[in-house]
């Protein structure tokens, strides 16, 4: 369903392409490769050529220039460019920097990317090595000096607050992963295919930092994944149906940090993905009921129960029940747990899949579709629908 938003961008602009390459733990040649093939496999499946692409958006974090992307593609003159910062808060923040170019005309066809080899080449996971003086750098000095040295730990914080505040134990994080992991074993081009887990073997999984345990964290993968957007009105004359962009935000919280934001008042929730919520909501005249699929970030899966109480879909503390019961189709590709981690790009694809009807574990009649991005950073989320 295509709704022209209060904030005047939603349903002028849609996405008309995605394309990935291979998701794997060794990928054996350059980002810049990766970057390529996955922006011709984009612009393959819309059915346009490198020539009609004027615009690229990014990762802040991205090792591949525009220029150089373009250059290798066989593209001609680029009119706007863009990069998004905060790790995975980026994902759906491209889209919305493409889509913002459309809507005004400074560019008519815009590929956003993200490719990297973080399995073989830099793994986040690791946590922070060295930091350049900085402000960012000087925030990490509350935390990295007390031994929350990693992403994990930084959760880790949060989620044991969770669960003490709602009377939970660690198995309501265990919903998430098997979730993700039922759906990633049907899924061929996810890396942990045909091989679905239990609520008895993630409690068995090892401790990374309590209380989350390895089937609680996202993978390290190597491989790239883009997306190509243009005008509803272009997109009418292509071949595939197009993913209309009802509402796209960006959203940070008060007391905002990078994932260790341990100065707010509750650490129970994720503020800055409440911004984003009411956004997407005002901007696409929609409410939670209306949602058919959500694909939400899950780098970590307490985030993910978060994520759920922050749109409204259940009440504080009641998301394990949610997804255990599973009254909403979730992450349908596998996630970040199940098909890949590629920052948040490869869960954009599978909403666009689930809005055209091509998921290999389609939802029947999934006309919305929810996406967010990275949370526990300044982040971002995407309403796809079907153009009507």
């Amino acid at each position: 369903m295509s709704v022209r938003g209060r904030d005047g961008l939603g349903g002028r602009a849609a996405i008309v392409g995605i394309g990935a390459t291979e998701f794997s733990k060794d990928s054996g040649r350059s980002e810049l490769r990766l970057a390529v093939e996955a922006v011709r496999a984009a612009l393959d499946d819309a059915g346009l050529t490198p020539g009609d692409v004027d615009g690229l958006v990014t990762f802040t974090m991205d090792t591949s220039p525009e220029i150089t992307v373009a250059q290798a593609s066989g593209m001609g003159e680029l009119s706007f460019f863009s990069r998004i910062h905060y790790g995975g808060g980026a994902a759906c923040a491209t889209v919305q920097q493409a889509a913002l170019a459309v809507a005004s005309g400074v560019a008519e066809v815009v590929v956003c990317y993200r490719a990297f080899n973080e399995r073989s080449g830099r793994r986040f996971g690791s946590g922070v090595q060295q930091r350049e003086p900085s402000a960012e750098g000087a925030a990490l000095g509350w935390s990295l000096p007390f031994g929350l040295l990693t992403p994990a730990s930084w959760v880790a914080m949060a989620a044991q607050r969770y669960l003490h505040a709602y009377g939970l134990t660690p198995e309501a994080f265990g919903h998430v992963a098997v979730m993700d992991r039922k759906y990633a074993a049907t899924n061929p081009a996810a890396y942990f295919h045909g091989r679905p887990i239990t609520l008895a073997e993630h409690a068995a999984s090892r401790w990374i930092v309590e209380p989350l345990r390895l089937l609680d964290c996202c993978q390290e993968t190597d491989g790239g994944q883009a997306l190509v957007i243009t005008s509803v009105e272009r997109a009418r004359d292509l071949s595939r149906p197009p993913a209309v962009i009802s509402a796209a935000a960006q959203g940070a919280g008060r007391a905002q940090e990078q994932m260790t934001s341990f100065y707010r008042d509750d650490l129970t929730g994720l503020p800055e993905m409440g911004v984003v919520a009411r956004q997407l909501w005002r901007t696409a005249g929609l409410n939670p009921a209306d949602i058919d699929v959500g694909i939400l970030y899950d780098h970590f899966t307490p985030f993910v129960l978060m994520q759920l109480e922050e749109f409204g879909f259940c009440k504080p503390g009641e998301a394990a029940d949610l997804v255990a019961e599973e009254r909403l189709p979730l992450n349908t590709h596998g996630g970040q747990l199940g098909e890949a981690y590629l920052h948040g790009m490869n869960g954009v694809a599978e909403a666009v899949r689930q809005v055209r009807g091509t998921s290999v574990n389609q939802i029947p009649g999934a006309g919305r579709v929810l996406v967010t991005a990275g949370t526990g950073v300044p982040t971002s989320g995407l309403i796809l629908s079907t153009d009507t």
